[in-house]
């Protein structure tokens, strides 16, 4: 029977449930996929605490991206086939055994990448190259400071730095994921440790970077725009701050949002800066989707980009995994396991 897994409510990872639910029927330009593998993303643990935007009303499925095999067909399809293996991008609902995705947003797999592989590319990879090339039109002789660098987003920015040539890059994360930031020739930070400002400083000369990326916001944010370089870019994609444990707290995320900048246009004009709210859930530009996923595609086909998987949990498990990934302790994707 198909089974989704669905946020009842605000609250902590119990809130989740696993229910059955109806085979979908795909609409002409529709795809029916049958999931092996979902993708967790931190904005997947907001939505369950209540604090991100936007998202269904509860009860509701989340899930950003799938993998797996084409069960139907909508009419009008001609360049796919049933049983063809698949990765699509997803608006939300992707946590279920069966859905629906825009052909448009679908792309084969080839034989020599494993689904689980497949799933822990969509949002993590379109996300950073979304902020990095689409936005930021990244040159191999930019600075790049990466926050969360261990993270499912975070690892793809630094696969695609060191694809497009850049050599000047800095990565936060805690101390014990120094290795995989290393892994990709950046230099590591340790967040709790280490200040990143003063080490980006020092280590500029005073100039900062070209680029940042930060899915933290709040404090985090405010001194972000400290070691922005004249002409430089942030990329804000994020609020992990304002959700520092697995239980809801209106409270704590208040104060997140108070320690948030309030930015002066004025002032970012004289320096010549920008700042972009990145959220790919609502970006609706399915051309542009397309064709950064083709790319995306190509460098994992090519070797340049390889997906880092931390852990998988079966879909019943998906409290333990929301848990795991609020701890921290994920290098890496995290996925649910359907198939």
């Amino acid at each position: 029977m198909p089974r989704r897994l669905v946020i009842t409510k605000a609250g902590s990872p119990s809130v989740l449930d696993v229910i059955e639910m109806s085979m979908p029927e795909p609409k002409e330009g529709e795809v029916c996929i049958e999931v092996h593998y979902a993708g967790i993303n931190f904005a997947d643990t907001l939505m369950r605490l209540g604090l991100y935007q936007p998202r269904p009303a509860f009860p509701f499925t989340p899930g950003y991206e799938v993998s797996g095999t084409i069960h139907s067909l909508g009419k009008g399809i001609k360049d796919l086939s049933v049983g063809q293996r698949v990765v699509a991008a997803m608006p939300n609902g992707g946590q279920s055994s069966h859905v629906l995705a825009a052909s448009s947003r679908v792309i084969p797999l080839p034989d020599e990448m494993s689904l689980e592989k497949a799933a822990a590319m969509p949002v993590t990879y379109l996300t950073a190259h979304h902020m990095l090339h689409h936005l930021g039109n990244l040159k191999s002789t930019d600075s790049v400071l990466i926050h969360g660098g261990a993270g499912g987003v975070g690892t793809a920015a630094l696969q695609l730095c060191q694809w497009a040539g850049v050599s000047k890059v800095w990565a936060t994360a805690s101390g014990h994921k120094a290795e995989i930031i290393k892994k990709y020739n950046a230099i590591p930070i340790d967040r709790h440790n280490q200040d990143f400002v003063e080490v980006i400083k020092q280590a500029t000369k005073g100039r900062g970077v070209d680029h940042i990326l930060d899915p933290i916001s709040g404090e985090n944010l405010k001194r972000s725009l400290k070691v922005l370089a004249m002409g430089g870019k942030v990329y804000s994609f994020g609020m992990s701050a304002a959700a520092p444990t697995s239980k809801r707290s209106l409270l704590k995320a208040y104060f997140a949002w108070r320690k948030t900048p309030k930015l002066d246009p004025l002032k970012m004009m004289s320096r010549n800066q920008g700042i972009f709210g990145v959220h790919m859930g609502t970006w609706d530009n399915e051309e542009v989707i397309a064709e950064q996923l083709k790319r995306i595609m190509n460098g994992v086909e090519t070797g340049v980009l390889d997906p880092v998987i931390d852990s998988v949990f079966a879909v019943e498990d998906a409290a333990k995994a929301h848990q795991h990934i609020h701890d921290a302790k994920n290098i890496g994707k995290v996925l649910l396991k359907f198939k």
